[in-house]
């Protein structure tokens, strides 16, 4: 009878300690249809060679997948340490739902590869593969919220508001809550030798909550470690490359540091009516080794209404205006407008179907691949389109599709 007691005793404690952790699989499956009407192939930048993009582009069909959120599959995990404080973990893969392959080759946890602790007295700290302070704490405003990043990012998302820049070797801390302000900050060690700057990228930011109403403001700033003029790529982001490249930005890639500055926030009115907006400001500053030799600005200022007429219907419009400033010979400044609409109807808790519209019109001039050559701006609605801009001034984009969660 004493062992049949023992035995059980030890099963409880078994089972009280198992309950203090756990381990959570999810995921995302996001896979539709997409058409827009001017579309081309973006030379990037090579060493010293460099191309326009290419005349004479046609609309397109294609299957798109991930447009409302990220296709993914992930682990996330906590256990209770005690006192408060908790071990915590993430591993998350993105895929291409539409052929299987990884959303960013040859990294098998492509958006997050984490782990770190957690206190509600002394905040967070994390390691690894994850977002900067200054997406984490600015995204909940930025435009991707109901235009989606796919098409209603800021152009390009030249000003990374979006999820496409994760970044290596990160450290992030944040605090709690105080009084509705969250304070975070980011650093990525660029792990060059000799330099322990070369290839840095950090981050800080704040963010404060008050009812309806929020703001967060941010600084984020990337060294390209260029090591000498042969790789001009981010050491510490999507398998050494840069955030973001597009039309908007490609003539600027030899940069020898990058630096983000943005405010976003949001008021809700009612349950149904919510406001969001966004500033930015992005310099690419040229090095001894660049292709330009000036300094590189783009101002963003955006805004997105959200409705929801119905509890099953979600509805929103957004606008954003892009300009950059004249330099390296520029002589008319490159600038975008972007107009969105957005539709997503709830058939259940984790599925939908969302139809997406957009237009671009870009202005001005801006640098070709080469950093050197003055080209016409071309439209390069969003971020799926970074790849394929418009061959012309304009650009439209429509989507639909249907969302899984799990």
């Amino acid at each position: 009878m004493k062992k049949a007691i023992a035995t059980s005793a030890l099963g409880l404690i078994a089972l009280g300690a198992h309950a203090q952790s756990s381990v959570t699989l999810y995921g995302i499956a996001d896979t539709g249809l997409g058409w827009q009407n001017s579309s081309t192939t973006l030379s990037p930048t090579s060493g010293a060679n460099s191309s326009k993009p290419s005349p004479g582009g046609r609309s397109q069909v294609k299957m798109i997948n991930g447009i409302w959120a990220g296709s993914r599959f992930g682990l996330k995990g906590a256990e209770d340490l005690g006192g408060g404080t908790k071990a915590i973990f993430t591993l998350e893969q993105g895929f291409n739902s539409a052929n299987g392959a990884q959303s960013v080759s040859g990294l098998g946890f492509s958006r997050q590869a984490w782990v770190g602790m957690t206190n509600g007295t002394y905040g967070t700290l994390t390691a690894g593969r994850q977002y900067t302070s200054y997406y984490t704490l600015l995204s909940p405003y930025s435009p991707t919220t109901w235009l989606t990043g796919a098409y209603g990012a800021h152009p390009g998302d030249i000003d990374s508001l979006d999820t496409l820049y994760r970044v290596n070797n990160s450290l992030v801390y944040t605090t709690p809550s105080i009084y509705g302000l969250t304070v975070s900050g980011s650093y990525s060690l660029g792990g060059n030798p000799g330099s322990f700057a070369a290839g840095q990228t950090w981050s800080v930011a704040a963010q404060y909550l008050n009812g309806p109403f929020g703001i967060a403001a941010g600084i984020q700033r990337i060294d390209n470690a260029n090591n000498g003029g042969i790789n001009w790529n981010s050491a510490t982001s999507n398998n050494g490359a840069q955030p973001a490249v597009s039309a908007i930005n490609n003539g600027f890639q030899t940069a020898a540091k990058q630096q983000r500055v943005a405010v976003t926030g949001g008021y809700a009115f009612n349950s149904q009516w919510d406001i969001s907006f966004a500033y930015s400001n992005v310099q690419y500053a040229a090095g001894v080794n660049s292709f330009f030799h000036d300094t590189q600005i783009w101002n963003t200022a955006g805004t997105v209404l959200h409705w929801k007429p119905i509890t099953t219907l979600d509805l929103a419009a957004g606008y954003s205006y892009t300009r950059a400033t004249k330099s390296n010979g520029i002589t008319s400044g490159a600038s975008y407008n972007q107009f969105n609409l957005s539709q997503y109807y709830s058939l259940s808790k984790r599925t939908g179907l969302y139809a997406l519209e957009a237009y671009q019109r870009a202005n001005g001039q801006t640098l070709a691949g080469d950093g050197k050559t003055i080209i016409n701006a071309t439209a390069s609605i969003g971020d799926a389109q970074n790849g394929s801009p418009a061959s012309s001034r304009s650009q439209v984009a429509v989507g639909v599709g249907i969302i899984h969660k799990f």
